[in-house]
């Protein structure tokens, strides 16, 4: 049994007994209390945005802790929320007007869920479906997980989780056989909303589709008054390449889900945007129609002054050139894997890189997963494989030298195991 009483996440004890004690972090590096160095190559679980403690970011934080820590969010507002939403309002996709706050991806997923059916039933439709896409992640909350996919992430909690209708995702040749299933599916009675990671799956493997696709899946669902959620909680903030997913599409979601880099990684923080109409469904004298969603943290002053800070970062300094030295250092370092038959699928957007190894037991219990990441980390290597997929989410700070040290390894690596 372990020494510490700690549970981690995501984490099988019986196989991985020790955490790895971490004392501070700088730029794209950890540092280990008996001061190893660890390239951060994922972002820590993608949140990690500008680099860790970003000295404006940090900053805003001491400032904001030394004159208002916590409020009640109902009844009541401050200063660091008021200029976020605005701030967000200006910055997101035109006509997402109204903004909600919540703690995580997991439960901005779930306030957009409730958003849709608090607008259907507040309309006076009877509209309760939802479309989701096949291979998705949208967290671990049980709104998130019904509309994720089912497999080793939710099997045990399948009794608690409602139905949804899965539209196959749009592999490279196969795209119009998913738009043909959204309309399908969108000209059957009751469908309230469609769910997607726009461009990219995260934690279904790093896959990866056409903006004309998200394009057509947002015209698909305005012809038949559908409303499109767009989950970018991992896609946002610059990993596709664009400040949001969206904009490479050109579409407005109908609601959009935002978190992870929105404080640049520093403090849990989450929103939900969304169009006026949404807002107005819940806008009534009859108290019955009010959006009953809540956290007791709700729009903390921290966390809030946190996100101003990382959005004037995003105003006032060059993220978006970094963003594309990243995407070309990932492209010179995939190039060498392009043809390698020990590789499938090599890939990548914006400043996500990813290839498979090819195996015969392939997805997220890949027993080569876990004997990956135990060489990466030897080699002082932050890389997490989701199985048999290697990718890089690095913070925006990386230098393309760091970045050729990983892909250095993967090969490395991937020749000692082989």
């Amino acid at each position: 049994m372990p020494a510490s009483p700690v549970w981690h996440p995501f984490t099988q004890h019986a196989v991985q007994p020790d955490a790895i004690p971490i004392a501070r972090g700088e730029g794209a590096w950890l540092e280990t209390v008996d001061g190893r160095r660890i390239f951060d190559a994922i972002s820590s679980w993608w949140v990690v945005t500008h680099g860790h403690r970003h000295p404006r970011i940090v900053q805003a934080i001491k400032q904001q802790a030394e004159r208002l820590d916590q409020v009640i969010f109902a009844g009541f507002t401050h200063e660091p929320a008021e200029r976020l939403a605005r701030l967000l309002v200006a910055m997101t996709p035109p006509g997402l007007d109204h903004v909600f706050f919540s703690d995580s991806g997991s439960t901005a997923v779930e306030v957009a869920l409730k958003m849709a059916l608090g607008f259907w039933r507040n309309s006076g439709e009877r509209r309760s479906r939802i479309l989701a896409l096949e291979g998705a992640y949208h967290g671990d909350t049980i709104g998130g997980m019904s509309v994720g996919e089912r497999g080793v992430f939710n099997a045990t909690y399948d009794p608690l989780l409602f139905d949804v209708e899965r539209i196959p995702f749009p592999a490279a040749g196969r795209e119009q056989v998913t738009l043909d299933a959204i309309t399908t599916a969108c000209r059957n009675a009751g469908v309230a909303a469609l769910i997607v990671e726009p461009l990219i799956l995260g934690a279904g493997g790093m896959l990866i589709y056409p903006p004309w696709v998200l394009t057509e899946m947002k015209r698909i669902c305005e012809a038949h008054g559908v409303l499109l959620i767009a989950d970018e909680v991992m896609t946002g903030w610059g990993r596709t390449g664009t400040r949001f997913a969206c904009e490479q599409a050109g579409v407005t979601p109908d609601i959009a889900c935002y978190s992870k880099g929105l404080t640049g990684g520093s403090l849990p923080l989450a929103v939900t945007l969304c169009r006026a109409a949404i807002f107005d469904a819940h806008y009534s004298t009859d108290r019955s129609k009010t959006f009953f969603h809540s956290s007791s943290y709700t729009a903390n002053p921290i966390a809030c002054a946190a996100a101003c800070a990382n959005l004037e970062i995003w105003q006032d300094e060059p993220v978006m050139e970094r963003i594309a030295a990243i995407a070309r250092a990932h492209t010179r370092g995939l190039d060498r894997f392009r043809g390698d038959a020990r590789f499938a699928n090599v890939r990548q957007i914006g400043s996500i890189a990813a290839l498979d190894i090819v195996t015969d037991d392939a997805g997220y219990l890949a027993g080569i997963g876990p004997r990956l990441y135990d060489n990466f980390l030897r080699r002082g290597l932050l890389v997490r494989p989701l199985g048999n997929t290697i990718y890089l989410m690095p913070p925006y700070c990386s230098t393309p030298q760091e970045l050729e040290r990983v892909f250095d390894a993967i090969g490395e690596i991937v020749d000692g195991i082989g």
